[in-house]
């Protein structure tokens, strides 16, 4: 038996997730307007252990949302997985965002690609076919209309994530299909104890996370 702490903060979603050989077993998430992940994240983790009826030292590992995403959210994200992993003396297991993202979508057939949001038309996307296979790794995208237009042409394509209105408004292909949501935990669970089973852990020490761009720094307006 083994129970698993998920954690995602690469959106204004944060959501934590605790998982027994797989399966869900109890869930706290909140997507407010703003990031608020400093003040809930370990709130939440409190609150799920605690509903669950478990115990820090019953976990058997940490699994966090490497990214893309919010530079700051995949930070506390992070910082707060790898503390708990010291402090417990358990592995730590990373989850790519976009993989997670895209088992929010069941097709029967045609293309997956999950996407988050960048800056002006640019988007972190990566392609998956309908049995969540990857296609096409993770990369930053600037939108224009024949984007993606290989999967396009022949098949569905499932655009998922907090990018699709700003895509929909660029790829206007008969075959896109566009879904809003923002990666859980929930879709973590499987994942994680998946790499559990094989053993697929990080090194706590040199870890970090998939920013996939370099941080900018954007200076305040106010005088």
């Amino acid at each position: 038996m083994a129970y698993i702490l998920n954690i995602e903060t690469s959106t204004t979603n944060c959501s934590v997730a605790l998982s027994k050989d797989g399966d869900v077993y109890h869930i706290k998430e909140d997507n407010s307007a703003h990031y608020s992940h400093a003040e809930r994240l370990h709130v939440y983790i409190d609150e799920v252990l605690k509903c669950a009826e478990i115990r820090h030292k019953d976990l058997n590992a940490i699994a966090v949302s490497q990214g893309p995403g919010s530079y700051t959210g995949l930070r506390i994200g992070v910082s707060a997985a790898k503390g708990l992993c010291f402090a417990l003396g358990i592995p730590l297991i990373a989850i790519s965002t976009l993989q997670s993202l895209a088992h929010k979508v069941r097709a029967q057939n045609g293309y997956i690609i999950p996407m988050l949001d960048a800056r002006r038309m640019e988007v972190y996307a990566a392609v998956f076919d309908c049995n969540f296979n990857s296609i096409k790794e993770t990369s930053a995208n600037i939108l224009e209309q024949n984007s993606f237009s290989e999967f396009l042409e022949f098949n569905p394509v499932y655009f998922v994530g907090n990018a699709t209105e700003k895509t929909k408004t660029v790829i206007t292909h008969p075959n896109s299909i566009f879904l809003t949501e923002l990666p859980s935990a929930q879709q973590m669970c499987r994942l994680s104890f998946n790499k559990f089973q094989s053993k697929d852990f990080e090194d706590l020490a040199y870890f970090e996370p998939f920013y996939l761009k370099d941080f900018i720094a954007i200076p305040s307006r106010k005088h």
